[in-house]
């Protein structure tokens, strides 16, 4: 009786693990989508958020470039302000600016102890620069640094196309690599199949069983562990897209033409070449800023004011207005210092631009002998896998002829496995030499 419901236990389940296996399969079905590289790059462009940040940066840097034209445009304040004083300098200037200084407001007593006296005063006042050569300096150098910006959302996005199409690379090498195991799990598992059958026919040892299980339940661990990479793969470029997660990508066979840089010497228009450029010209400029601002400057300013002794009155009204020409004679050297600190800073950038020239004429030269390496690798690995499957197909008459042993043909078998999996990765690592070249030389 307890058998009997162990049993029924034992079928429930097994019942509920199969169905809810099943539901598992058809959830991860619905999941998985075939995916173009140049789709998931376009996406990337689109939603990535490094480009994003990079776009921020771009735009902080236009709008502190259009606080620049304060330089030309005049400074308007309009300004109220209530005023009480027994201060007797004040208080009779308070009555003058009012417009209401009367015959006994001169009597001695008065002026010396005016008593609290109150004062409303509205005023617009107007600044309009005229000439700050240092400021026009200025205001090029931050148009420099906005195209510094742009630049680097240039090449900001280049280096996000070469991180996907990585991914969509390192996608693409696991269901190769998926298809590599499947294809020998089918084979080990005939073989298992034969070997029991022999087994059972009391032609072969139960140790040539055993091995052939052991070698089943490796390639069924192995097909796991590769279907999972799949899954982690498919995270990272959805990561890298922005994409809802969750997603399993189905890639699609990427041609690449094999390419090889005309010349060693880094690309001078590269974006982030560009950038560098680009800082060395705003630090220029920033230079001649500093100079210019030891020459006088002249700015206009005028002002238009209410005086009233009552809150919200607007009695006696007066204006001025003039020219102000400054000039900063001696501020202690300090124009002087700024400009060495700026020059100093603009060779240190002039020398980290020859440097990451000349490590980028290093890593093509690298990279073009990387790629002729891969090619000629995945030509020896396509021999390899034609001689490795026509040996496993002789092993495999031989074994069922019963002249070799199980150790042979499993050897055999391992080692078709091996060759295809060293000829998809020849495959991969020359699309990655190209798709790092590519980064290495583009100018767009």
């Amino acid at each position: 009786m307890i058998n009997q419901y162990w049993v029924t236990v034992q079928f429930k389940i097994s019942a509920v693990i199969f169905f809810a296996i099943c539901s598992f399969t058809a959830r991860a079905q619905d999941s998985v989508r075939q995916l173009m590289l140049t789709d998931a790059v376009k996406m990337a462009m689109e939603q990535n958020r490094q480009i994003g940040l990079a776009k921020k940066d771009e735009q902080i840097a236009q709008s502190q470039f259009k606080q620049t034209d304060a330089i030309f445009l005049p400074q308007v304040n309009l300004s109220y302000t209530g005023f009480t004083t027994n201060q007797p300098l004040s208080a009779f200037g308070f009555k003058l600016q009012q417009a209401k200084v009367q015959q006994a407001d001169f009597n001695p007593a008065i002026l010396n102890k005016p008593g609290a006296t109150g004062n409303v005063l509205t005023q617009l006042s107007v600044q309009q620069p005229l000439y700050n050569p240092d400021q026009a300096y200025m205001r090029k150098a931050a148009a420099e640094q906005t195209a510094v910006y742009a630049f680097t959302t240039q090449r900001t996005a280049e280096a996000v196309e070469l991180q996907v199409t990585n991914a969509y690379l390192q996608l693409e090498f696991s269901y190769e690599v998926v298809g590599v195991l499947e294809e020998a799990l089918k084979t080990v598992k005939d073989i298992y199949r034969f070997t029991n059958d022999r087994y059972q026919q009391g032609l072969l040892q139960k140790s040539d069983v055993l091995n052939v299980a052991v070698q089943v339940k490796a390639a069924e661990t192995g097909l796991a562990e590769a279907k999972s990479q799949i899954v982690t793969l498919s995270d990272q470029l959805g990561l890298l897209m922005n994409a809802p997660k969750g997603l399993v990508y189905k890639t699609v066979p990427v041609a690449m033409d094999t390419v090889v840089a005309v010349t060693d010497s880094a690309p001078v228009d590269r974006a982030d070449f560009k950038a560098m450029k680009t800082a060395v010209d705003a630090y220029d400029l920033s230079i001649k800023s500093t100079k210019m601002s030891m020459l006088p400057k002249i700015n206009g300013f005028a002002n238009y004011q209410f005086n009233d002794k009552k809150l919200f009155g607007f009695g006696a009204n007066a204006y001025m207005a003039g020219l102000q020409l400054s000039w900063d004679i001696f501020k202690g050297n300090q124009a002087k210092n700024k400009m060495a600190t700026q020059m100093l800073e603009k060779n240190k950038l002039q020398q980290q631009l020859q440097d990451n020239m000349e490590q980028t004429a290093t890593e093509i030269r690298k990279v073009n002998r990387q790629i002729a390496d891969n090619i000629y690798r995945v030509t020896q690995q396509s021999l390899a896998v034609e001689s490795a499957s026509e040996a496993l197909r002789i092993v495999q008459n031989r074994y069922t002829q019963g002249l070799i042993n199980t150790t042979d043909v499993l050897q055999a078998q391992t080692q078709l496995s091996q060759q295809k999996m060293g000829y998809a990765q020849a495959v991969f690592m020359k699309k990655s030499a190209i798709s790092y070249l590519h980064f290495l030389t583009i100018t767009k």
